[in-house]
């Protein structure tokens, strides 16, 4: 579909509110896996855009397919538990090696020749995540006890865009493995956040007649996690949501197979995806 000159000129003139609202806020965004596989340049480019606006985009990425074809490759078997990938030391040199070897600099090098500035850290670095152990039985999964945002707020304020690898530095000097929006949720608190946007590969959460649930209270989250509405990826999804909204004013779930979900999420009056409010 082909826009004529005036259609144009209002998809400009109803972004320009959103635009005028966000300018000089941070938005946390989660990126990777297979909810950007399908229109990753796209993805990149709308965080490229929303720094030249005036907006402040932090990037925190995973990158589960990733790990888990590099880990059957070196005859690793990847378990979960509850959306959650079972770490042991072998496997968590492979998460060290695919997200900060390979996930990391692709997304850097790809944001520089979309014409930004990026720079790629993980939360070791720094280190800018704290974390301990979630589960003995997990192994090298973390939680977040602590987000420094020193490192992170310095990059914002030179103009560069991070792109934060979630990995957290444990109290024992041992690297952890945590959940992406796990990260995104705590590093959106602590930066006082105006947003997190969590991109998947599902259209957001779905009701009980398969339709998406556009708007969700904080409530009614956390009641669908209890009576198992949700299952697997997405639980961890919503409790990210949870976690974030004890500082953040709204989180979203948006679906990151769908070309420029970023500019229609946040400059547009309908929205995509699933908003959780508190």
């Amino acid at each position: 579909m082909t826009l004529t000159v005036e259609e144009r000129a209002k998809v400009l003139v109803e972004a320009l509110p959103y635009i005028k609202r966000f300018h000089g806020q941070t938005v946390v965004i989660k990126v990777g896996g297979n909810a950007i596989d399908r229109a990753r340049d796209e993805t990149l480019l709308d965080v490229v855009l929303l720094r030249y606006v005036g907006m402040q985009p932090v990037l925190i990425h995973g990158g589960g397919p990733e790990i888990s074809a590099m880990s059957e490759r070196l005859g690793l078997k990847p378990e979960f538990r509850n959306g959650l990938r079972i770490t042991d030391e072998k496997t968590m040199e492979v998460v060290k090696m695919v997200l900060t070897g390979k996930v990391s600099p692709d997304l850097v090098a790809a944001i520089h020749r979309l014409g930004g500035q990026a720079v790629g850290m993980s939360g070791e670095d720094g280190p800018t995540i704290i974390a301990e152990p979630l589960d003995e039985s997990m192994g090298f999964v973390g939680k977040v006890t602590q987000v420094n945002k020193e490192p992170i707020t310095a990059l914002l304020s030179r103009g560069y865009i991070p792109v934060i690898a979630s990995i957290g530095l444990g109290y024992d000097g041992h690297a952890y493995n945590i959940n992406a929006d796990t990260v995104a949720a705590e590093i959106a608190v602590a930066l006082k956040a105006a947003k997190v946007i969590l991109l998947t590969d599902v259209a957001g959460v779905l009701g009980a007649d398969g339709e998406v649930v556009a708007v969700l209270s904080k409530d009614d989250a956390r009641r669908r996690i209890e009576k198992g509405e949700v299952t697997g990826g997405m639980i961890p999804k919503l409790e990210a949501c949870l976690r974030a909204l004890d500082g953040v004013p709204l989180a979203h779930i948006v679906d990151g197979r769908t070309k420029h979900a970023l500019l229609l999420e946040l400059f547009t009056e309908a929205g995509i995806g699933t908003m959780v409010t508190p």
